[in-house]
């Protein structure tokens, strides 16, 4: 059994990785990161020089801004610059106005912005912003988390250095968690210790609910409600838990100026988590407590395979949100550990290897294929159906298997990201 110490690390650390954002995470880490290098010049940039991992770039490149109605990073650049607030953190963007935009256009029409890929090795999530004005040059760095500053200096003045220690630091923050211990913390804890994970459920539902009536990126949510649609998708459990979790991304990947909490850093992840087992939740009528239980499961588990996988990887994260999806769901129908473990085993065995080509309207798309198959391997697991040991990279051990498909999309799709981005790069 957990001590109240343990379940409180682990609340911190739940509270740390479930936060509310506006926007993609990638362009948004971007704009917190420039806001925060013009703060430190004290006056508004003449010149910003960017420099980005590649990671950052590929998801930074096709995505709506929110409340611009523009997509990619030179806006997000000058935004954070004119209207920022680090301390908004991933809702840096909030104060955007018609005019800030129009202000954003000239700043970029003048050439005053420039963006470039880090050179050498850094982590797969790192900004690094210079603004300039007067013979003055401020920097920020962002590295590790997509709100996580390790370097902060205006001219030789060094404000904060933590670049070497950054790593140490957050081995030392992180949980040790199994998916015995996910489970055991979801299902033991005390309900009001757990209840705060009810907020998910508010602001991500909300988001949806406002995607629906409007027409954002593919309007895959919308399109599953449309006429006809119930003749072929059924108006069920099945086609509720698809619409509202895809038109919550629909709405974030076109720069809608809705917030959603996120997971991981990322604001797919946290709809994924959410979305699927909050309207299951509701459509089979279960108690508060059952909700929350389902919700700091799910969340808690993509918390923990996020652990090893790391931020940003070549693997779509709808693979690891939808895993955690899967286990409440598996749980809101009456499945036990031994369930929730064949549902993580059916979900690694069927999603792993789906690629993340960047944040985008497309994005949307993924994520349903995500959720559909969170809904069919927690059908799967409460029949006993599940993927066995002598079966392609699952093993007898659910830990061991979700570290194999963590290596995979850590180390073996390091090539297939390299190629991404080299295509999204070079198209005509």
């Amino acid at each position: 059994m957990l001590s109240q110490e343990e379940r409180c690390k682990i609340i911190a650390l739940i509270n740390r990785e479930v936060i509310p954002a506006i926007g993609c995470t990638e362009p948004i880490a971007v704009a917190l990161c420039t806001a925060r290098a013009t703060e430190l010049l004290g006056c508004r940039p003449e010149r910003i020089e960017v420099q980005l991992s590649a990671n950052i770039l590929k998801n930074a490149m096709g995505v709506g801004i929110p409340g611009t109605g523009m997509i990619g990073l030179p806006i997000a650049i000058a935004l954070g610059a004119l209207v920022g607030r680090s301390a908004y953190q991933l809702e840096v963007l909030r104060d955007v106005t018609s005019e800030a935009v129009a202000e954003g256009r000239r700043f970029i029409d003048e050439r005053r912005i420039a963006i470039a890929l880090k050179e050498g090795e850094v982590d797969k999530l790192y900004v690094e912003v210079q603004a300039m004005a007067d013979g003055h040059r401020a920097t920020a760095i962002i590295a590790g988390g997509h709100t996580s500053f390790v370097y902060e200096a205006c001219d030789e003045r060094v404000v904060l250095d933590a670049q070497r220690g950054s790593i140490a630091a957050e081995e030392e923050q992180e949980v040790p968690l199994s998916l015995a211990r996910v489970w055991e913390f979801a299902m033991e804890s005390p309900l009001e210790e757990l209840r705060f994970i009810l907020e998910t459920k508010r602001l991500n539902k909300a988001a949806a609910e406002t995607a629906f009536r409007a027409d954002y990126g593919h309007a895959v949510g919308r399109t599953m409600l449309a006429a006809g649609a119930g003749a072929v998708m059924g108006d069920g459990i099945f086609s509720r838990i698809l619409s509202y979790t895809s038109s919550a991304c629909d709405a974030r990947m076109a720069g809608a100026m809705i917030p959603v909490m996120s997971n991981s850093g990322s604001g797919n992840q946290g709809i994924s988590a959410t979305l699927p087992v909050a309207i299951y939740a509701e459509e089979i009528a279960a108690t508060e407590e059952q909700t929350i239980r389902a919700l700091a499961l799910s969340h808690l588990t993509v918390i923990y395979i996020k652990q090893s996988l790391g931020r940003l990887s070549a693997l779509c994260g709808c693979v690891v949100a939808a895993t955690g999806s899967s286990c409440g769901i598996t749980y809101l129908m009456g499945g036990g550990y031994p369930q929730v473990v064949s549902a993580v085993k059916n979900m690694i065995a069927n999603l792993t290897g789906m690629i993340c080509d960047g944040a985008k309207p497309s994005c949307a798309m993924k994520v349903t294929s995500g959720v559909a198959t969170a809904v069919l391997s927690a059908m799967m697991a409460m029949e006993g159906r599940c993927v066995t040991s002598v079966e392609g990279i699952i093993e007898e051990d659910v830990d061991r298997s979700i570290r194999n498909l963590t290596r995979i999309g850590r180390d073996g799709m390091n090539e297939t990201d390299r190629m991404v981005l080299d295509i999204m790069t070079h198209k005509a």
